[in-house]
């Protein structure tokens, strides 16, 4: 690990200013990603910032029904919300898939966006990687890549978004607040992770000095029709090989509204909102959720030992669309899936 200095946060103005200040400086919070990159030299942070002191961790109902989460809510205290677990329970039903009770305990909203993208050769500091040196190369590619993305991967970089809690938010079009330089604006939660092009170090839209500081989270959350299914390599704390968020509002038998999206397959939380409307105004059927499967997964390639996870996926998001029809979402706390 690198020598840093530290810097306790006394207002937002403050850390933003700190950030501003020092394009190598780095927020901590919960510190469950970020101490593991600076213990292996992938990160090298010159500043840590340390927001716990600010006043982020409030979950607030609006007026419109929806949610503002704070930045430094932990997973679990949302999770647990009574509220969200009545009104929005994808999300809590989503964070309960990730991690362990401790990390929940610890990980904190904000730093469950900006975790880092899920690559063996991104923690391996021996090893090229565009994402921690661009430009030396994609090891990945070629390599061992069973974990690695199936859509909008790139020659620069194949890795996969960790988050289960990111899934469910993209399904649920949450906005995310920042404040940087240049005061607060919003980040529609489609724009905010990137995909990885030619510039893969980049893994979110935020702009130098720019810090996440809430959550919304719109009314409608799917209350009766949705789930959250992860498959997984063992049933406890490991991340998705393929995971799906969905909701779905039906009215005699035909499709009001719905959204999916899809964790484990790309570099970001993996939406068509194209082939989502597709699907509007027609019935409820196996023919026309095939037909949604295809086009979700329009253009996905394997790297080869991945190449199961295009087939895998087709039928986590058909699994996932007849859990969401029946009511029955995926409980998290089974081990066997509905």
């Amino acid at each position: 690990m690198n020598r840093f200095s530290y810097l306790k946060a006394g207002n937002i103005g403050e850390a933003v200013s700190a950030l501003a200040s020092d394009p190598a400086a780095q927020i901590i919070a919960g510190g469950t990603n970020l101490v593991d990159l600076m213990k292996y030299n992938v990160t090298k942070p010159s500043l840590v910032v340390d927001i716990n002191g600010l006043p982020l961790r409030g979950i607030e109902t609006l007026d419109d029904g929806g949610f503002r989460i704070g930045a430094l809510v932990s997973n679990s205290q949302i999770a647990y919300n009574k509220e969200i677990e009545e009104h929005c329970p994808m999300l809590a039903s989503a964070i309960l898939a990730g991690a362990s009770p401790q990390l929940r305990n610890a990980a904190t909203t904000g730093g469950n966006l900006l975790q880092r993208t899920r690559c063996y050769y991104f923690y391996d500091p021996s090893t090229p990687c565009n994402k921690r040196e661009p430009g030396s190369g994609c090891s990945a590619i070629g390599g061992v890549n069973r974990i690695h993305a199936i859509l909008g991967a790139s020659d620069s970089c194949i890795a996969t978004h960790p988050s289960d809690m990111c899934v469910a938010l993209a399904a649920l079009d949450a906005v995310v607040e920042v404040q940087g330089p240049d005061g607060a604006r919003d980040i529609a939660f489609a724009d905010f992770h990137r995909l990885p092009g030619d510039a893969p170090e980049r893994d979110n839209t935020l702009a130098s000095g720019e810090m996440v500081t809430a959550v919304r989270v719109p009314a409608n959350g799917f209350g009766e029709n949705h789930t959250y299914l992860k498959l997984r390599d063992r049933l406890s704390y490991a991340f998705a090989l393929v995971s799906v968020a969905a909701g779905i509002e039906i009215e005699d038998g035909t499709i009001r509204r719905v959204s999916v999206a899809m964790g484990g397959v790309a570099h970001k939380p993996w939406r068509n909102q194209q082939a989502e409307q597709a699907l509007v105004g027609q019935p409820v059927d196996g023919a026309n959720f095939e037909a949604f499967a295809g086009a979700l997964l329009s253009g996905a390639k394997g790297q080869g030992h991945n190449d199961f996870k295009i087939p895998l996926a087709r039928k986590t998001v058909l699994r996932a669309l007849a859990q969401a029809v029946a009511g029955t979402p995926q409980i998290q706390a089974e081990k066997a899936i509905r």
